[in-house]
This record gives C-alpha cells, sequence and structure tokens, in this order.
C-alpha cells in the first residue's frame, strides 16, 4: 500500500487544497512524502484491549499493524497505548481534559467530543475509497447533526440463542414469534430448566436487552423518521406490558428477577446448561463451546414473525485535531481499514467487520461460518442513537430503571414515561 495511491485517492484537507493553489504540483507530491521531506510524526493511538489474556491482547495486533505501516512510512511513528475496557475511556477523557489528546483513539463513545469540535470529520480524514467501504448504517451511527465524526472499528449483533439439549428433550423447535417463544418457556419450565428464559434487565447491560426487545416490538429508543427519543411510544409501552404479563409474571425467566440479573450472570448460566433461551452476541459462542454446550442461533423473534431488526453495537475510531495531524492519521487509518487488516482484526476477536468488502468475504468464507447468523442481521441492525451527547444519561437511567417495568407492581407506561421525561430534560439542558 504505496503512499503514492494516498495522493491520488485521497480528499484534499484543509491546508493542503491552499498550498496546491498557491504553489502547485511539487508541492502536493512534497505532501505526500515523494519529495524526501524531512519532517517527522510520531502518531499517538490510544485502543481498547479485545483480548482476555496477555497471549491475544490487543496491544499484539497493534504493534504488528504499527511496524507494517511504518516500513512504507519512514517519516511516520506509530505509538500505541492499549487499555482494558475498564479504564480506556476514563484514560482518554483525562488525557484531553489536560490537555494532551491522543492523535487518534479507539474507544467507546465519540459524540462529547465531537459536540466540543475536537474531532476531524471523516471527511477530513480518509479517502473516498474508505468512506464508500464503511457499512451504511455504521457509518450513519457516526454523524452529529449530519457530519460523521466516529469512525466505525469494530461491530457486533446479537440473535437469540438456545439450547439444542433442553430443547429436545423439551420436545420444542426455535421460536420466530413472541407467541412460540413464551410457548417454548413455558415446556422449558416444565421440563425443569433453571432459566427458561433469561431477560437480564440489571444494571450492567440493561440498555441492551431492552433495545432488543423494542426493536422486536415494532418500536426503539427513536422514532425512526424523527430520530427524536419515543421511549414511551404505544409499541415500547406495549412491549414491556408483554413481557411482564406474558413471561416474567408467569415465571418464565428463572429464579433472579430480570431487574438484578446481569448479562455476564445470564452469560455464564447458559454456558453452564441452566438457559433455554437469551440474547447473545458472538462472545458467548465461545464460552458456550467451552463449556460443552451444544447451541444454536435463530434471529430474535416479533410480534408476528422474526424481528425486522436486530440490535447492533459498534465501537468507534476518532482524531483528534489537538496536534494538526489530520494528512498522516487519515493516511494510517485507511491503512487500518485496508480489506485484510479489517479481516484480521474481526476474526481474531469474533467480531463482526465494519467494512462492505470484508463483511462479504467473511459472509462467504467456511472458516467464518460460525457469525454467519450475526453477519447477516447486520444489514438490519440498528445501534443505539450515540451520535446523541444525551445518550449517556439516558442509557445510564435505562440501566437504573428498566428492571421495575416487570416487576408485579410494575408500571411499563408509567416508567417508560418517567424515562422518556429524562431524555427529553437532558436533550433541552445541552
Amino acid at each position: 500500500m504505496g503512499v503514492g495511491r494516498f495522493c491520488v485517492q485521497r480528499r484534499r484537507r484543509t491546508g493542503t487544497i491552499a498550498a496546491v493553489s498557491a504553489l502547485g504540483l511539487t508541492v502536493v507530491l512534497g505532501g505526500c512524502g515523494l519529495t524526501g521531506g524531512s519532517d517527522e510524526v510520531t502518531l499517538k493511538l490510544v485502543a481498547a484491549d479485545y483480548g482476555d489474556s496477555g497471549t491475544n491482547t490487543s496491544q499484539k495486533y497493534w504493534d504488528k499493524l504499527a511496524r507494517e505501516y511504518e516500513e512504507e512510512h519512514p517519516d511516520v511513528t506509530i505509538d500505541v497505548t492499549v487499555y482494558s475496557w475498564n479504564d480506556v475511556d476514563a484514560k482518554v477523557k483525562g488525557m484531553v481534559a489536560a490537555g494532551d489528546a491522543p492523535d487518534l483513539a479507539q474507544i467507546g463513545a465519540y459524540a462529547d467530543y465531537a459536540a466540543k469540535d475536537l474531532l476531524y470529520s471523516a471527511d477530513d480524514l480518509l479517502s473516498i475509497a474508505v468512506q464508500a467501504d464503511l457499512v451504511p448504517q455504521l457509518a450513519d451511527a457516526g454523524q452529529v447533526n449530519g457530519v460523521q465524526y466516529g469512525i466505525p472499528f469494530a461491530s457486533s449483533t446479537r440473535v437469540l440463542f438456545y439450547n439444542k439439549t433442553l430443547f429436545r428433550k423439551a420436545g420444542i423447535t426455535p421460536p420466530s414469534t413472541w407467541k412460540e417463544l413464551a410457548a417454548n418457556a413455558e415446556a422449558l419450565k416444565a421440563a425443569g430448566v433453571k432459566y427458561p428464559y433469561a431477560l437480564p434487565l440489571g444494571p450492567e447491560e440493561a440498555q441492551a436487552e431492552t433495545m432488543q426487545w423494542l426493536l422486536s416490538g415494532g418500536g426503539g429508543y427513536t422514532d425512526a423518521e424523527t430520530g427524536t427519543y419515543n421511549i414511551d411510544s404505544a409499541e415500547n409501552v406495549a412491549t414491556f406490558d408483554w413481557l411482564k404479563n406474558d413471561l416474567v409474571g408467569k415465571g418464565l425467566t428463572g429464579p433472579v428477577a430480570p431487574g438484578e440479573l446481569n448479562r455476564a450472570d445470564a452469560f455464564s448460566a447458559f454456558a453452564a446448561g441452566d438457559v433455554g433461551m437469551l440474547n447473545g452476541h458472538p462472545s458467548l459462542m465461545q464460552m458456550a463451546t467451552k463449556k460443552g454446550v451444544k447451541f444454536g442461533m435463530v434471529p430474535m423473534p416479533g410480534v408476528e414473525g422474526p424481528a425486522k431488526l436486530s440490535m447492533g453495537v459498534a465501537d468507534w475510531m476518532m482524531a483528534f485535531k489537538k496536534n494538526g495531524h489530520a494528512e498522516q492519521a487519515g493516511e494510517f487509518l485507511d491503512f487500518v481499514y485496508d480489506k485484510q487488516n479489517v479481516l484480521d482484526f474481526s476474526r481474531r476477536y469474533d467480531l463482526l467487520p465494519v467494512t462492505n468488502s470484508a463483511s462479504s468475504e467473511m459472509t462467504g468464507a467456511k472458516q467464518d461460518a460460525d457469525l454467519k447468523p450475526f453477519l447477516d442481521q447486520l444489514p438490519l441492525s440498528e445501534l443505539y442513537p450515540v451520535g446523541r451527547t444525551s445518550w449517556a444519561a439516558v442509557s445510564a437511567e435505562v440501566k437504573q430503571q428498566i428492571g421495575r417495568t416487570v416487576t408485579a407492581g410494575g408500571n411499563p407506561e408509567a416508567i417508560l414515561g418517567q424515562l422518556q421525561s429524562t431524555a427529553a430534560r437532558v436533550e433541552s439542558a445541552e
């Protein structure tokens, strides 16, 4: 991947256009590093660790990628620091607050930085070819006020996992509707299954389980046309009324109250063979396989058939303006998003690729067959409203309150209305 290709395809960035107009082709070539300029740049990248041990830490992935890039770009040094997901967002936040923002950050959220005008846009950074290769709905989710600042880096979707052994013993087949899901849960309960359907609405990740159910009921956190919060819509209220009355109220969700059941505990219970059905992402495959659980995966059931939309999740890459390295950062990102590099990362960590080219290859590759159910859901996925700076506060409130909707004394309409009021208040305060 030589530098000359970038000079031809790259959108000219701020400052470069003026230099080209005034000084002509010689300066364009010099800016692309073809005249042996002496300026050397170090790009500082802070990234999240997707590994679960020292042997597969993301530091090894980035170090290899950096070495390969530096071999072709001797005037650029890539300085990568990897932190755990528990720390990386706070580390970047602290660096920015101290006036020492990294050039690039691969973390969980971008909207706050974009709202403060701290980030380059994707147009400032990426070649036209790379921008066009990004999965559209993921790229769209990286926008604030119609401008893309968050560049999707990794993604996943959710599907319904079911325990094949427990299903066979109960004499049932995978559900495609809510009615079938409830009937399956009844059969699993009668067969003595501890958690017929595990419904993790505890504070760890309740916003995810909530969104999957809202989408399967034809609703969501936001209105599909206006993009404004619509948490207490009629569709959403009907969804949680059904969960309360037809699933939780009939004792089909296990011994732990949904509001006290966290996603990690639900996953562990599935891997232990104690769960008949639950929503899961690709990492659950590894957990269940290691424990010898035979499982199947189907799209999330909906009211009258498989849900039309699935929940998608993305992590983000962004570039800070602080050090003025748009050109160098953009050229490195074009290398990061090369198809083979995207494939290598996605396969290493069982994640979905964020580019069309890599998605197409994985969809047809035998080695990626286990990810196909998730890949199939990607074009049908909807992400959290991450482009709103209010989302962090709204998500936190959902985690704390949504579990109460399905308790015996819970009032879904009232609680969803309170969440909608919170969202409106946070939005108006921005």
